[in-house]
């Protein structure tokens, strides 16, 4: 599929890669475990801006569990498909969390720099536990020291697009996740 787009001087070829109707089998499973692991509790789910917007709108919708939403803005990307390996906070949660359960949503981990940040900050506002879910993880690149304990998709070290992930602030819109081959 080769698509154009306004700002992105040459055309991308995307290869399919999860279709629509595995990441809703995968955003019900995974909504499943989390209603199930938080019964009798009302989490606070962190989305993280801009990536998880359209994942965590899906996961929120299959809960069996009451929840609260909120969300944090990171960079550490720019305009590049690699990371650069510095984390800025753009913008930080509004809600008081502490002595909550929090549940951080992430569309994707790859080197876990991102995560690191996340949890750093926000284990200084003291919650009463904090878990993680992520679409997607990318198993051999993580560098992560701690376990996110519930995954969608165990992937390549492959840049990949769509179901709210972007490259250049586009293809967000994408129904499907594809890989970006150039």
């Amino acid at each position: 599929m080769k698509l154009q787009y306004e700002g992105i001087p040459d055309k991308h070829d995307l290869k399919p890669f999860i279709s629509g109707q595995k990441i809703k089998k995968c955003v019900s499973r995974l909504a499943g475990k989390i209603s199930k692991d938080y019964k009798k509790k009302v989490p606070v789910l962190i989305g993280v801006l801009n990536g998880s917007f359209v994942f965590m709108s899906d996961l929120i919708r299959e809960l069996a569990i009451d929840s609260e939403v909120d969300f944090i803005r990171l960079s550490s990307y720019g305009n590049s498909k690699v990371s650069s390996r510095q984390v800025k906070l753009l913008k930080d949660i509004s809600s008081s969390i502490k002595d909550r359960d929090v549940l951080v949503v992430e569309d994707i981990v790859d080197s876990g720099l991102t995560l690191k940040f996340i949890k750093d900050l926000i284990l200084s506002y003291q919650p009463s536990s904090l878990e993680f879910v992520t679409l997607l993880f990318k198993k051999n690149v993580s560098e992560l020291d701690f376990n996110v304990k519930y995954i969608g998709f165990k992937i390549k070290n492959k840049f990949v697009v769509g179901y709210g992930i972007d490259y250049a602030g586009k293809y967000r819109n994408l129904k499907e996740i594809y890989f970006l081959k150039n």
